[in-house]
This record gives C-alpha cells, structure tokens and sequence, in this order.
C-alpha cells in the first residue's frame, strides 16, 4: 500500500522559524481538506536532498500550541511525499539528570490535551492505528546518533516519556510533580497529536526535545517563565540546526525501514468502497 518517500519534513518548533544552509527551491501555499497549515511550506534542497520545512506555530510565532493546524500540517507533509519527520521543540525537564540546555529524545508520550483534533478519521472512515511504539525506533536513534555527534557542545538522553500538556499556561506546582511521579521525563505542548496524525499518514516520526527549565517542580530552581524558556530556547536553537542537518545527511545516505510506513495496511477498518469519493481521496494520500 505504501511506496517509497524519500523526501524528508522538518517541522521546527519554538526558535526554530527557518532551516539555515537550506537551499530554497518553492514556497508551496497548500489547502488541505483540514484547513492551511501553519505557515507555506519550504521546500529546499540540502547536499542534494529533498527537505521540505514547516514552522510550527508560524512566522512571528503566532499560534497557541492548541491553536496549531496539526491535521494540516501533516496531511500537506504528505501530499508532498515527505517519507521522514524530524520534529524539534521545547520542553521543560521532570527530571533532576536532563538539565536545561540538553537534548532528549523521547520514545514514549503521555497525552493530557484536551481539545485537539488528533485523527484524520471519522465521519464515515474508522481506522485504528498502534501506537505502542509512537515514534520510528530507526529515526530516533538516527536522531540521537545526529545529536551525540554534537557531543562536546550538549549533553543527549536516549528515550523518556514526553508529557504533552494543553496549555498555554505552564504547570501548577501539583501538575508537575504529578507528571514526575509517573516517571515521565520532559514536558511540551506540541508533540501531540503530531506524533498520532504522522503514524496515520505513515510518515515515520521522530522528536528532538530540546531542554529550557525545570518547569516548576525543582525546589533549587526557578519557576519556568516564557522569558527564561526562550532565552535558553535560542541558545539552543543554532545546535538544533546541526543535529537535523547531521540527520538529513544519514537519511539521505541510508534511509531506515520503519513500520510507520505501512501503518494502514492493517489498521483501515471500513471498506474502500464503502467510503464517499471524498474520504476515498483523502485516505489514498494517507496510504500512499
């Protein structure tokens, strides 16, 4: 059902507004059967590769992590043949060994969004996918190997559980020793439903959580702030941009297998021929 994608999306997250070294071939303006996403897409060239660039929250960071086209997001990614997701974002650390300025790439997430949209299905399709394993396990240590190449500059954690919250407020102090005690390690607002709608789109995904605080768990440390998230957030930002160019590299050398691909051969519930012409087309980009 699935054919090989070869083009890799990078959707850059807080301090991530544009890919530096991207050689910029088109802005694709896309309107999906769920809306615009975030920002046109940027499609580039990197060494050779296919690379196509999305602002999360979009130019000037104008969108509430809730306010984020996610469905759109995904769905134009895949229209446009995009195989690879490295997704890059902020985080505050639940743990006292992930400090502020490391990376972690998480394997596990926790969804505690509330009024999301987080399935392309429904109205007439069902469709059941497996998250067990939320993120391609191939990209990830892909991911993990990019950004341990940086390591005389950051300190990198394979695996942990990401807690995603709704937001936009930050934590009560109760909120956050919650999540610590579920042995959760880092906490966003935006890797879900990302992560859920790319295992329906079979894109294989993976994050890079980039590290700015404590949130407000730490009895030594300050209470996070948007100022002190942000400010560390943009030293982040420049190494950030050589862990996905290290990655875009091993993609293009040796591009992994992943499960992810095939995700709706066994999880389509209702017959094609069962569905409108509408949801047809929809669920043929998603399958292809």
């Amino acid at each position: 059902m699935a054919q090989e994608a070869k083009a890799i999306g990078i959707i850059g997250g807080s301090g991530l507004y544009h890919m530096p070294g991207l050689e910029v071939v088109a802005e694709h303006a896309i309107e999906t059967p769920f809306g615009s996403p975030s920002d046109p897409v940027v499609e580039g060239r990197f060494e050779g590769q296919t690379v196509f660039f999305i602002a999360r929250h979009g130019k000037g960071h104008r969108l509430l992590p809730s306010e984020v086209p996610y469905q759109a997001n995904i769905f134009a990614l895949k229209q446009l043949g995009v195989g690879y997701i490295l997704s890059f974002s902020a985080v505050g650390s639940l743990q006292e060994h992930m400090k502020p300025l490391d990376f972690v790439v998480p394997d596990q997430y926790l969804d505690f969004t509330k009024s999301r949209k987080s399935t392309f299905f429904g109205e007439g399709v069902v469709a059941h996918v497996s998250m067990a394993q939320p993120v391609c396990p191939a990209l990830s240590t892909l991911l993990y190997q990019a950004a341990q190449s940086l390591s005389e500059e950051v300190t990198v954690h394979q695996g942990g559980t990401y807690v995603c919250m709704e937001g936009p407020q930050f934590s009560s102090l109760a909120e956050s020793l919650f999540y610590r005690s579920l042995n959760a390690s880092v906490i966003g607002m935006t890797n879900m439903p990302e992560a859920k709608l790319a295992r329906e789109a079979q894109i294989a995904y993976a994050s890079l959580a980039m590290v700015t605080d404590f949130d407000c768990w730490h009895p030594k440390e300050a209470d996070v702030t948007a100022e002190s998230a942000i400010a560390n957030l943009m030293k982040n930002a420049e190494r950030a941009v050589l862990v996905a160019q290290a990655a875009i590299r091993a993609i293009a050398a040796d591009a992994p297998s992943s499960e992810a691909h095939v995700a709706l051969s066994t999880s389509l519930v209702t017959p094609f021929e069962a569905m409108t012409d509408d949801k047809k087309a929809m669920v043929e980009v998603l399958a292809s």
